[in-house]
């Protein structure tokens, strides 16, 4: 089976300025998911989708093909889901390429193991998925939302009959780091998950995201004392 592993990558961001060129570890944040994915035993081809030359360049220099994004779907209200359509499409012109399955990184989850990859890949492949999303699990925890009065209302249970964690099921937190599916999927629902959706459980210290800068001095601390063992 063909799989493609596709990165999207625009220059612009709201939260941190650059973000997929910040350094993490000593290493663009952008160059991690390259690495990573280059290192999995099921991504047979590579391609970081940007708008941004000197991104490419970077992604380039790890060894990623590249695909320029148009402007209209590198803005700040454009969705992953466009710009995985767009490398897709066009994949299939010229000399037409078609994956069986895509594996879609997003750079800001740095800390992901080639292994991820490769299970979630196999997860789809072995359990009959249409696609596969990465989450870590989560026990029980009390969420509450502000009214209009800014009083605080429970969303998810009775605080005069707050369960125990043991008593709840587990729930499963998507972690934003992987996702793998079938072409067809996105295709036809214009979603990156669909059809029979399988999950594929990673730890929490595996599910950090990079939205703030915040999480990028977190993250680079992170990354430091983990980047031996990647």
């Amino acid at each position: 089976m063909k799989t493609l592993c596709i990165i999207p990558a625009r220059g612009g961001s709201r939260g941190i300025p650059r973000k997929n060129l910040q350094l993490v570890a000593g290493k663009p944040l952008i160059a991690w998911s390259i690495e990573t994915a280059l290192a999995s035993k099921s991504v047979d081809r590579l391609i970081v989708s940007t708008d941004d030359k000197q991104i490419a360049e970077t992604a380039q220099q790890r060894g990623a093909e590249i695909i320029i994004r148009p402007p209209e779907l590198s803005g700040d209200t454009a969705t992953s889901e466009s710009a995985l359509l767009h490398v897709l499409d066009a994949l299939l012109r010229g000399k037409p390429y078609e994956p069986d399955v895509v594996v879609f990184l997003q750079p800001t989850s740095p800390y992901r193991l080639a292994a991820d990859i490769d299970g979630a890949v196999n997860l789809l492949r072995q359990g009959g998925y249409d696609s596969v999303f990465s989450a870590c699990p989560e026990h029980f925890t009390g969420r509450w939302s502000l009214d209009a009065d800014a009083y605080a209302q429970p969303l998810n249970f009775d605080p005069a009959r707050r369960p125990r964690r043991q008593d709840r099921p587990v729930e499963y937190l998507e972690n934003g780091s992987l996702y793998v599916f079938k072409p067809h999927i996105l295709r036809t629902t214009g979603a990156r998950m669909g059809g029979r959706i399988g999950i594929y459980v990673m730890p929490a210290e595996r599910s950090h995201q990079i939205d703030s800068i915040e999480d990028l001095e977190f993250m680079d601390k992170l990354m430091k004392g983990v980047a031996g063992d990647l």
